[in-house]
């Protein structure tokens, strides 16, 4: 890790020294146009300008970063963003979204097995599961993996970090919101496929185990100021477990203050995403209809080109993944903000190459770099905006110059008007086409980006962010000072009790519980730091303490109040025996009656302390009156 936080400032220093040539592609710089007739010329085929120094050290802005934005697209090597090129635009045409990235690197996605001899070594090809906990923790673990290391343990996320950090978050994917891309950023479970209550692999994870619950749950948690995908079924089951047991996670949803979209009307519609009105817009029961209709690859399927068709069934262009892309932008850049981070993924390149789907990876990758050029469009304006495009590991499609007898095959007419033959060769007919092990690209724009270049591991892309926004890690901090407080003194047995609280912005939900019955206060959301907490009073007449916990953190702060047979202070006998006992007590670290933010309840200020206190008080300003009214009388 240490290396880790060494490489940037080492990074920055080698390419302002004028050795960033020896690091940098041509491809990092802006492409001149290039026609299919210039190609024979010489130097018809140059991408680069010819001041390529220039151009390049002008890219090179340091951080901080007020916004990052990180586009995934899933299964998206060199040669997916090839095929889609090439198909698109030409061999010699560029994506104008993920070619345009000024700066490119190599990252590693390697895994690590679970456990057996092998625990803690590499598993050379990972899936998305714990590449993209790679990025989103800066951890490695193991395939299945959603954000625990591999012991277990949950890691704190680039979202949750985000969030405690005061800035604006969004999760954003095409493919169902619980997929493992999106999930890497809102959830801890053993098993990826944990989607919802009724998901039988959840296992100890599951909220009626004592765990997080599923990812759907633990998403609601999260509290992300947006979420857009597919995956609307898993919110139609109901929870097994916890304070909303028994209802259906959008109703859990809406009783939580979230607004919910479906289509793109409701889309529309939007005007605000925040802690008090985040957003969940869910448009499909599953995955996104892909932009093209499927191909089929077949063994000698290459022997006949085709073109690409529009999928009838495809989302309307509202729904896009750009249109989400800028739709979130709007929501989350607004005066207030202290900054955002959002995470958006091209989920089906992946999902198409596994099923050796020509047409539907390049329609998907097409799809993600017109998203990219909207975060890039944002980014040029706003100037203080870093965006990354990479994906979360290889996969198996390759152009070829002629095919395997025995592998499947689909050939494409392009945008050159000449056939590009495209081999699936890691299953057979049928089958689920394999991930591989390749290293892939990572690019960037805007202030830190130049600390993806060279080679560099996936987890690095995790301390490039959290560097880049100056994010505090350790966000148990953020609830050192809390504190709490009840609405009054004194109650009677029974009574409604409302306890608040401040100060919990390392934490996304409380518990408590009243000490003596003892009495559990629901768990609770912390919006914007703050708390409200409904109970109701002991039975038990005397003093009680309310003990408010943060889930995250694990930082309590208490606060002591009295219950009394009539609910009134107990009368006191003393210089004003007729004031109300304790109505004004504050104690260290409230607001309200005696309150702490300690580990021990603060000092119950009943009349037995504070009256003879005030009484005496009053006794002194008397005499002192008397002394100062004979010492006029006698000047």
């Amino acid at each position: 890790m240490s290396i880790t936080r060494e490489r940037a400032p080492r990074l920055r220093s080698t390419l302002l020294a004028g050795t960033a040539v020896a690091f940098v592609a041509a491809s990092l710089l802006v492409p001149a146009a290039v026609s299919a007739a210039e190609l024979p010329d010489n130097g018809g085929a140059a991408r680069s300008e010819n001041d390529s120094t220039a151009s390049l050290r002008s890219s090179i802005v340091d951080g901080p970063a007020k916004n990052v934005i990180l586009l995934i697209g899933d299964g998206m090597g060199d040669s997916e963003i090839t095929i889609a090129r090439n198909y698109q635009y030409g061999a010699a045409g560029e994506l104008p979204g993920i070619d345009a990235l000024p700066l490119t690197g190599q990252y590693t996605t390697y895994s690590l097995y679970k456990d057996g001899a092998n625990k803690g070594k590499p598993d050379y090809v990972p899936d998305s599961a714990a590449t993209g906990s790679a990025w989103a923790t800066g951890t490695k673990t193991y395939d299945n993996a959603i954000s625990v290391d591999i012991d277990g343990a949950p890691q704190q996320t680039l979202v949750e970090i985000a969030k405690a950090n005061g800035l604006r978050t969004g999760n954003v994917s095409t493919a169902e919101i619980q997929d493992a891309t999106p999930a890497v950023q809102i959830a801890h479970v053993g098993a990826r496929s944990c989607y919802g209550p009724d998901s039988p692999t959840c296992g100890t994870d599951a909220l009626a185990a004592g765990g997080l619950g599923s990812i759907s749950e633990q998403l609601i948690d999260s509290r992300a100021d947006v979420t857009f995908g597919g995956g609307s079924t898993s919110f139609t089951q109901t929870a097994k477990a916890g304070e909303w047991n028994g209802k259906t996670l959008f109703e859990q949803a809406t009783d939580r203050g979230y607004q919910l979209a479906d289509d793109a009307a409701d889309l529309a519609a939007l005007t605000e995403a925040n802690q008090q009105k985040p957003v969940l817009g869910l448009f499909t029961p599953g995955n996104f209809p892909t932009r093209f209709s499927a191909t089929t690859a077949t063994v000698g399927g290459a022997d006949t080109a085709v073109t690409c068709a529009a999928n009838p069934d495809r989302l309307s262009t509202d729904l896009s993944l750009a249109s989400l892309t800028e739709k979130s932008i709007d929501l989350l850049d607004t005066p207030d903000s202290k900054g955002f981070f959002l995470q958006v993924e091209g989920a089906s390149i992946d999902k198409r190459d596994h099923s050796a789907d020509a047409c539907g990876q390049i329609g998907e990758t097409v799809d993600l770099d017109e998203a990219v050029q909207k975060a890039l469009e944002f980014a040029k304006a706003d100037g203080n905006t870093l965006v990354i495009v990479t994906a979360d590991h290889a996969h198996t499609s390759q152009i070829v110059d002629s095919t395997p007898p025995t592998s499947l095959s689909t050939a494409v007419t392009t945008a050159d008007g000449t056939v590009m033959k495209i081999s699936y060769g890691t299953a057979a007919a049928g089958g689920s086409q394999q991930h591989t092990g390749s290293q892939l690209r990572v690019a960037g724009y805007g202030p830190g980006a130049a600390n993806v270049v060279g080679l560099i591991d996936q987890t690095d892309n995790f301390f490039t962010i959290a560097n880049a926004l100056s994010l505090e890690r350790n966000t148990a901090s953020f609830s050192s000072k809390a504190q709490v407080s009840v609405d009054k003194a004194t109650y009677a047995p029974g009574e409604a009790l409302a306890v608040s609280g401040t100060g919990f912005a390392g934490d996304r939900q409380v518990t408590g519980v009243v000490a003596s019955e003892p009495v559990d206060l629901p768990k609770t959301d912390v919006i914007d730091g703050v708390i409200g907490l409904r109970a109701v009073a002991p039975t038990e007449l005397g003093e009680h303490t309310v003990t408010v916990t943060g889930t995250q953190s694990q930082k309590s702060a208490q606060v002591t109040f009295l219950v009394t047979a009539d609910g009134q202070p107990t009368p006191v006998t003393g210089p004003d025996a007729s004031s109300p006992a304790g109505s004004a007590g504050v104690g260290a670290g409230g607001s309200g009656p005696s309150a702490s933010n300690g580990s021990s309840s603060g000092l119950a200020l009943t009349g037995a302390v504070v009256w003879p206190i005030l009484g005496g008080a009053a006794l002194l300003l008397a005499a002192g009156g008397v002394l100062l009214s004979r010492r006029r009388a006698s000047d």
